[in-house]
């Protein structure tokens, strides 16, 4: 995990708002048409409108946050779902701990 990578992506007030709109996505984004908003997770576009900005920044956002591993993406047909990568937020944290 690149430590500074993940600071970066968490240096935005938008992304950190995504990445905690996913903590409870079916409080936080409207529902979307396909897909289980638990198993699948949450499609681009519901992303987009629950945080109001467009969809070619909402994906570079996304993106960003999926290489800093705080979130993973999920490919069904022509939909991409995101969801929290526990894992790789909990690596984060300690990570952190061993460097403070």
């Amino acid at each position: 995990m690149d430590i500074h990578l993940v600071i970066k992506a968490l240096a935005n007030p938008t992304r950190v708002a995504i990445l905690n709109g996913l903590k409870n996505p079916a409080a936080h984004f409207p529902p979307q048409d396909e897909g289980d908003i638990d198993l699948d997770g949450v499609c681009v576009s519901c992303i987009q409108e629950g945080i109001g900005l467009s969809q070619s920044t909402t994906s570079s956002y996304l993106e960003l946050l999926q290489r800093a591993g705080l979130v993973k993406a999920t490919r069904r047909g022509r939909w991409t779902y995101y969801k929290r990568d526990e894992d790789g937020i909990s690596q984060f944290a300690e990570a952190v701990k061993q460097q403070l």
